[in-house]
């Protein structure tokens, strides 16, 4: 059967991006699958993007469209490090993510969340979605997944967490919605920064925790059916 393609139809792009604040610096976490459609393109990409030492930003939309923002913006930022001697600081980083995307917003598909630390303000989260919007918030989630997760970042976050308690619930978050979102996916990644410099984390599947309905990871399919392994002949 001969089946049509329209090539220059619209491609769903899914993903989850996550940036919390807490006692003394950021959390920020995202999930790894890259999709166009319903065909996974990358199950192991690298959503949070380093903008300078102490700022990272978050990406989701079109990976192309967030790639070239981030790109400006670290080179922007680099001649700023230079002329000032100083390293800059979130809310510059930050208003240079929102000036780019505003003056294209006609042209961009994407959403951002730059967080980071500086010796003026400690740890900031702001949120850049579509069109160019700056939005400084204690957290900002983002992508497709943030669907699933508005609820349970109203009844899990709480100011003044600890740096283990931001992270905890960042992975738990970011493994809710690949639990109920198809378009995220993949293993779980997170930048801690603080006074003391930038940590990353990586969690694989098999230490997430596991919700409602989901089945444990299993190395083989026949593991799932129950099925004897194949003869060798």
């Amino acid at each position: 059967m001969d089946r049509k393609v329209d090539l220059s139809a619209p491609h769903s792009m899914g993903t989850t991006i996550i940036g919390v604040t807490y006692n003394g610096g950021v959390v920020l976490g995202a999930d790894s699958r890259t999709s166009t459609g319903v065909y996974v393109a990358n199950r192991a990409s690298d959503k949070i993007t380093q903008l300078t030492d102490n700022v990272y930003v978050c990406r989701s939309g079109s990976a192309a469209d967030s790639q070239i923002v981030s790109d400006y913006v670290r080179y922007f930022l680099h001649q700023h490090t230079i002329q000032l001697g100083q390293p800059a600081t979130v809310k510059v980083a930050a208003n240079l993510v929102r000036l780019l995307s505003y003056n294209n917003k006609n042209f961009l598909e994407t959403g951002l969340i730059v967080g980071g630390w500086d010796k003026y303000e400690g740890g900031q989260i702001y949120g850049v979605p579509l069109g160019g919007t700056i939005v400084q918030q204690p957290f900002a989630i983002g992508g497709s997944g943030s669907s699933y997760l508005y609820g349970f970042f109203d009844q899990a976050w709480k100011e003044g967490m600890t740096k283990d308690e931001a992270e905890d619930l960042v992975k738990k978050a970011v493994s809710l919605a690949i639990a109920r979102d198809g378009a995220s996916g993949g293993v779980v990644r997170t930048v801690i920064i603080n006074s003391e410099g930038v940590t990353r984390n990586f969690y694989p599947g098999d230490q997430l925790p596991l919700w409602h309905e989901e089945m444990e990871p299993h190395n083989s399919l026949l593991d799932i059916l129950g099925a004897p392994e194949p003869m060798s002949m």
